[in-house]
C-alpha cells in the first residue's frame, strides 16, 4: 500500500442521511448520498480496509496482530514468573462497535465486532448499486471482489475465534431487530459463505491494480491461509471430511496461482525479509507495508529485536529443539558434530540457517530465557547495543518495512493442504511437491555475515528418506510433522503458532507440567558464558537443570555447578486449562442484552 494510504482514518467517511430538505448536507461534503460517482472514491474507500487487514508492524507501539510485541502467547515463549494464563471466564462484556484494530492476543483475532462485516456489506451494496451507471464491468467485477475478499477475510478471522457467529450477508436497517438478534449462525454454513466469496474474488480480482494495491496474487495467498485453518478445523475438531477436503481443495487452488504466476521467488535472505528499510525489490515478498518517518508512519518492532530491549516472553527450550540440523534431520538423529549440545555456539553451527538469522549469538540478560530473538532488524541495527541508537532501531520511530504475506507462507499452505488431503484419500504427495515448497525455503541465498560464520543451506527434505523423530506425536505422520516443524521454524514470532496448535487441536502443547521444555531456556555454561551473573544479587534466584532434570541454585559458592538449562527466574505454571479455550466465549451483557429483547445468544461452548 502506498505510504499515503495508511495515513487514512478507517472512518474516513461519516454517512449520515437527510431527513429533509433543510437538513440536506452541503454539496461539498461527501456522504452517502453523492460518494459513490467515480471508481476513484470506491479505490479510496477500500483503502480505509489497509490498516485493518494488512497491520504489518502496526503502528508507534501498537501490538494487535503485531509479530514480537502482539503475538507472544504460544508455546514456543516463555516469561519469567507465572506464564501467561488462558481466559478462565466469561468477560462481562466483549462486544466493540469501532472500525479499529482490535484483537484477542490469546486467541489470535478480533473481538465480538460487526462493524467490519457491516462495512464490507455496505461497500458490496454501493458497488452494486454503481454498476449500470458508473463501473463498466470489468471495473464492478473487480471491486465487488475486493469488498467480498474483506467480508471473507473478517468473518475468517471471527470464525476462527468464535466458531459459530451470526452471518450477515447484506446490511440489516436498525428495525429488523430479527436479523439484529438472530443467534449464532453454525461455522461451517458461515465458511461456505466465506468459500463462495473467496472463490469469487478468485474469479474476478483484477491480476494487478498498481503498485502495493490488493490484487490477485495478494487475495490468494491470504485465501490459502484462511481455507487451510478451516480446512484442518473441520478434520481435526470437527472430523467433517467433507468439508475439510473442500477447504483445503481450495486452499491448493489459491496457492497455485501465486505459485504458478513465475512472479515471486525464494531470492533473499532470510533476515532481509524482516529488518530492510525498503521491501520494493524483494521476490519473496508479495505484499508489504512501507514505513516513513517523514510521514509520521513508525513503529517499533525493531526496536524490541535491538539487544537491549527486554524479551519476555522469549524463545524456549521447545522451539529450540524443534529447528532442524542443517543435515536435513532432527537434533536426535543428526549426525552434526554437537547437534545434541543445545547451547547457543552449538546451536548457530549446526542449526537451518534461519537460527542464525533469527537469534543472537550469545546469553543475554535481556531475554527471559536467555535466548534473545533479533529476528526483526537488520544486522546494523544490533551493532548499536550499549550506546545510542538511531531513531530507526530504537523507540517507536522504527521504519524497516513489514512483510504483510509472502511466498514461504504460501508454499507451506500449499504443501500442507496437499499432505492433509492425501491422508483423506486424495493425490499423494510428489517430491516434485517438496521441491517446489520446503526445499525452496532452504536453498535460500545465505547473507554474507552468516556465510562468514560458517553457516550452510539445510540439506533438501526427500520423501524417500523422511526423518522419523522420536519426539514427534504418534497421530502424526512423519510427512506431517515435517511440514509443522518447517512452519514453526519459519514464522516465530509471527502470526502462525498460536493458530497452527489450535487447528490441529494441540493445544496441550501449552501445558508446561506434559511438555516441560517449555518451562526451560537454552543450555547456559554460566562461568564460561556469563560469570557476571555468579553475583550475591543472584544467590537463591540463578537455577539450571541439569540433563537427568535435577536443578541446581546458585548459593554464591557453587559457581562450577552452574551450567545446564537456564531456568527463568520465578518461572510458574500457568493456570489449568481445558479443551474449551480453543474458542472465545461471549460477553454476559452481550447475552443479556439479546434477553432483554426477547432474544437469545447462546454461549461459547463449554463457557
Amino acid at each position: 500500500m502506498k505510504k499515503n494510504i495508511l495515513l487514512l482514518l478507517i472512518g474516513l467517511f461519516a454517512f449520515t442521511a437527510c431527513e429533509n430538505y433543510l437538513d440536506r448536507p452541503a454539496k461539498t461534503v461527501m456522504n452517502d448520498q453523492n460518494y459513490w460517482t467515480s471508481e476513484n472514491n470506491v479505490r479510496m474507500f477500500a483503502n480505509g480496509f489497509y490498516e485493518n487487514y494488512f497491520p504489518g508492524y502496526n503502528t508507534s507501539y501498537g501490538t494487535a496482530y503485531a509479530p514480537r510485541r502482539g503475538y507472544i502467547f504460544s508455546d514456543d515463549l516463555t516469561t519469567t514468573g507465572k506464564q501467561f494464563i488462558f481466559e478462565s471466564q466469561a468477560p462481562a462484556s466483549r462486544i466493540d462497535t469501532r472500525e479499529g484494530l482490535y484483537w484477542l492476543s490469546n486467541y489470535g483475532g478480533p473481538t465480538w465486532n460487526f462493524a467490519w462485516v457491516r462495512k464490507s456489506n455496505l461497500f458490496i451494496e454501493r458497488i452494486d448499486e454503481m454498476q449500470t451507471d458508473v463501473l463498466e464491468e470489468e471495473a464492478y467485477k473487480h471491486w465487488s471482489a475486493v469488498a467480498r475478499f474483506f467480508r471473507g477475510f473478517e468473518y475468517s478471522r471471527l470464525v476462527s475465534v468464535f466458531g459459530d457467529v451470526p452471518y450477515y450477508a447484506q446490511l440489516v436497517p436498525d428495525t429488523d431487530l430479527d436479523e439484529l438478534y438472530k443467534d449464532r449462525t453454525d461455522r461451517t454454513t458461515v465458511m461456505d459463505a466465506v468459500y463462495d466469496d473467496f472463490v469469487y474474488v478468485l474469479g474476478n480480482i483484477r491480476e494487478w491494480d498498481g503498485n502495493q494495491y490488493l490484487n490477485k496474487y495478494v487475495a490468494a495467498s491470504f485465501i490459502s491461509r484462511f481455507m487451510l485453518f478451516e480446512g484442518t478445523w473441520q478434520k481435526y475438531h470437527l472430523n467433517n471430511d467433507t468439508q475439510a477436503k473442500k477447504y483445503l481443495e481450495l486452499a491448493v487452488e489459491a496457492a497455485d496461482v501465486v505459485m504458478a504466476s513465475g512472479n515471486f521467488s525464494f531470492s533473499s535472505d532470510f533476515r532481509s525479509l524482516f529488518g530492510s528499510q525498503d521491501l520494493a525489490g524483494n521476490q519473496e515478498v508479495i505484499f508489504y507495508r512501507s514505513y516513513d518517518a517523514s510521514q509520521n508512519v513508525t513503529h517499533a518492532i525493531a526496536s524490541y529485536s535491538n539487544l537491549q530491549e527486554g524479551q519476555t516472553p522469549a524463545p524456549n527450550l521447545s522451539v529450540v529443539k524443534s529447528f532442524i540440523c542443517a543435515d536435513g534431520k532432527p537434533y536426535k538423529l543428526s549426525s552434526e558434530p554437537n547437534a545434541d549440545m543445545l547451547d547457543i555456539t552449538n546451536l548457530i553451527a549446526t542449526r537451518d540457517p534461519r537460527f542464525e538469522a533469527t537469534f543472537w549469538n550469545a546469553p543475554m540478560k535481556e531475554s527471559a530465557t536467555m535466548l534473545y530473538a533479533c529476528k526483526f532488524i537488520d544486522r546494523v541495527g544490533v551493532t548499536y547495543y550499549g550506546g545510542t541508537y538511531p531513531p530507526e532501531y530504537g523507540s517507536s520511530t522504527n521504519t524497516n518495512d513489514a512483510p504483510v504475506i509472502r511466498l514461504a507462507e504460501v508454499v507451506l499452505n500449499w504443501i500442507e493442504a496437499k499432505a492433509e488431503l492425501a491422508e483423506m484419500g486424495g493425490a499423494a504427495v510428489t517430491q516434485s511437491d517438496i521441491d517446489e515448497s520446503i526445499n525452496a525455503i532452504r536453498n535460500r541465498p545465505l547473507d554474507e555475515e552468516a556465510i562468514s560464520k560458517g553457516i550452510k543451506k539445510t540439506a533438501p527434505l526427500q520423501l524417500s528418506d523422511l526423518p522419523d523423530d522420536p519426539d514427534r506425536d504418534s497421530d502424526v505422520s512423519p510427512l506431517l510433522w515435517e511440514i509443522r516443524r518447517e512452519r514453526r521454524m519459519e514464522f516465530i514470532f509471527e502470526h502462525t503458532r498460536l493458530l497452527d496448535i489450535r487447528r490441529w487441536k494441540k493445544i496441550e502443547y501449552m501445558n508446561g507440567h506434559t511438555n516441560q521444555d517449555i518451562m526451560l531456556g537454552i543450555w547456559v555454561n554460566f562461568p564460561n558464558e556469563y560469570p557476571l551473573w555468579l553475583v550475591e544479587e543472584k544467590i537463591g534466584l540463578l537455577k539450571v537443570q541439569k540433563e537427568d532434570g535435577t536443578e541446581v541454585t546458585y548459593n554464591g559458592t557453587n559457581d562450577a555447578e552452574m551450567v545446564g538449562y537456564y531456568i527463568p527466574e520465578n518461572i510458574q505454571h500457568r493456570d489449568d486449562f481445558t479443551e474449551r479455550v480453543y474458542l472465545a466465549p461471549v460477553g454476559e451483557t452481550q447475552i443479556n442484552e439479546y434477553k432483554d429483547k426477547g432474544y437469545t445468544l447462546t454461549q461459547t461452548s463449554g463457557w
